[in-house]
């Protein structure tokens, strides 16, 4: 009898099973292997066999399993590998895809056969929770938005880089203008890197509107600099790869624009949620799909999404219960999404929650609470199809009058009760107006 089994059966006591008819797969990049578990009696069997990834292999391996009678399997999310199985799969098979934490062998005795027997033994008495996995659609918006967050933090990384070729080069340009990239740093950094001598006078003449006002500041800035003829190729290397990675940015938004143009109702519901806007919700859907029941409660969703505290204690002590490493793309939009809405002009309400919490816990954890928050938001406005409309949202955007009656409310309520227990005498009274 294997381990497994004795932990099942040690005192008595069984666990229920689950999948009577399984099958645990151990992937990789050329190959899997899958072991089918089928329970008769207490003893069950196992049939082990070994499959390319090449698309027939793939599907002998479906054959294989529909003439079995086995309809669910269980899968370790090794890289991008399980994603040309789980596409061929996922039509008529119910498909578990793991996190490798769930599924770990113990090291030393471990093989692939192994690996594939011990991820069948643990699916079938329902131990692997899944992970979420989206609908095809979804997961093509979402390798769209993944590419377009990796080109933009590309363009930022260019556009930092092209301030530094100036920076080394003894142009304090950046010290005088806000924008390196506004229209008149790009005149001036255009005629810098394309003319071989320095002209004050048409220096300023490239100046535009308010800049004009800062032209002596601008000329003390660029004067003296030393910029060698390769260095001035650097720089011009730099700009077109920059400009390239704006027009290719440009047309990917075109092509996610024909992408969402099924979700335009669920696009617009969010952007009534205040720092959403639409590339945000966008990408947001693009991680978490439009189908609330797949977490079951927002709570769920937002430990998914590595926006709650760890959970860390041994022997009464309590470690370290930071924020998990969960939600790699989902939870930086989130953050953003929240410093845009910290700093909102339309609506107060999480620039004042932000504050409140930003007194006790300190900036960083403030601004998580106010992501988790959006992200609770947005859950059940996917899952009722209703407006932003907090239940608290009186509180925050009430009007000076009705405020002034809940705060003398408030003083009655607290004067009687101090009566009450008489620590002070009932002659006192609230006067007509409390300043604020």
């Amino acid at each position: 009898m294997s381990s497994l089994h004795q932990i099942i059966f040690t005192g008595g006591k069984s666990l229920n099973i689950v999948y009577p008819i399984c099958c645990g797969v151990d992937i990789h990049k050329n190959f899997f292997v899958a072991t089918l578990i089928t329970t008769e009696g207490i003893q069950p069997k196992y049939q082990k066999r070994r499959f390319s990834t090449f698309n027939n292999q793939i599907l002998a391996f479906k054959t294989w399993l529909v003439e079995n009678n086995c309809r669910d399997i269980c899968m370790e999310s090794t890289g991008k590998y399980w994603v040309p199985v789980f596409n061929l799969l996922e039509d008529s098979i119910n498909v578990t895809v793991a996190n490798p934490k769930w599924v770990k062998t113990i090291k030393g005795n471990k093989d692939d056969a192994k690996d594939s027997k011990w991820i069948g033994d643990l699916f079938r008495i329902g131990l692997v929770p899944g992970s979420f996995i989206p609908t095809k659609d979804i997961r093509i918006l979402r390798e769209y938005t993944r590419y377009r967050f990796k080109l933009v933090s590309c363009k930022s990384s260019e556009k930092n880089r092209y301030q530094n070729v100036f920076t080394v080069c003894n142009v304090a340009l950046d010290a005088v203008v806000s924008d390196m990239f506004g229209k008149s740093a790009s005149s001036i950094t255009d005629y810098i890197v394309n003319s071989d001598t320095f002209d004050p006078e048409h220096c300023v003449s490239l100046l535009k509107s308010s800049l004009k006002k800062k032209a002596d500041e601008v000329v003390e800035s660029i004067e003296g600099f030393q910029m060698a003829t390769p260095q001035k190729h650097r720089a011009k290397m730099v700009k077109e790869h920059y400009d390239y990675l704006s027009e290719h940015i440009q047309k990917l938004d075109s092509m996610i624009d024909a992408l969402v143009e099924s979700f335009e109702p669920a696009i617009n519901l969010l952007c009534t949620n205040p720092g959403i806007k639409r590339n945000s919700a966008i990408t947001v859907l693009s991680e978490i799909g439009t189908d609330m029941s797949q977490f079951s409660s927002s709570k769920r969703l937002c430990r998914w999404a590595g926006l709650t505290p760890g959970n860390n204690e041994s022997a009464g002590k309590k470690k370290s219960v930071r924020t998990t490493r969960a939600g790699v793309y989902l939870k930086p939009a989130l953050v953003e999404i929240a410093h845009a809405a910290v700093k909102s002009q339309t609506s107060p309400y999480y620039r004042l929650k932000y504050e409140r919490i930003c007194k006790r816990r300190g900036k960083k954890r403030a601004i998580i609470a106010i992501a988790r928050m959006i992200l609770t938001a947005v859950f059940h406005m996917l899952s009722t199809g209703e407006v932003w409309n907090p239940v608290d949202l009186n509180q925050i955007d009430m009007p000076p009058e009705l405020r002034e009656k809940e705060v003398q409310k408030s003083l009655r309520r607290a004067l009687k009760l101090l009566v009450t227990h008489g620590i002070i005498p009932d002659t006192i009274q609230i006067p007509e107006t409390v300043p604020a």
